[in-house]
């Protein structure tokens, strides 16, 4: 797999897609104060919009250094947020906060 920024770009958004409707199902069920979930998701939705962000700019850049750098910080701040989803199903499977 020579270039991961499309796959990246499009994980991304449909994963930030699934922490607002997270947030947003909180919120309408007014158990946002209850749970750190919808904090965890709030962090979430930040790291794949910047991961989004990121990969764009990778796929956009014509300089070849550029497009690595753009790409490496996309990956990681994707896995961030995939760590964060993944803080949150775990506080739901497990009732925990």
């Amino acid at each position: 797999m020579d270039k991961k920024s499309p796959h990246i770009l499009n994980a991304s958004s449909n994963l930030l897609g699934f922490s607002l409707l997270i947030i947003t199902s909180l919120k309408i069920s007014k158990m946002s104060q209850a749970t750190y979930l919808d904090e965890f998701a709030a962090i979430a939705c930040i790291f794949f919009a910047c991961s989004c962000f990121f990969s764009f700019l990778a796929i956009r850049t014509s300089n070849e250094k550029q497009e690595n750098k753009f790409e490496t910080i996309a990956d990681y701040l994707f896995l961030t947020a995939l760590f964060c989803i993944v803080l949150a199903v775990i506080i739901v499977t497990l009732k925990l906060f």
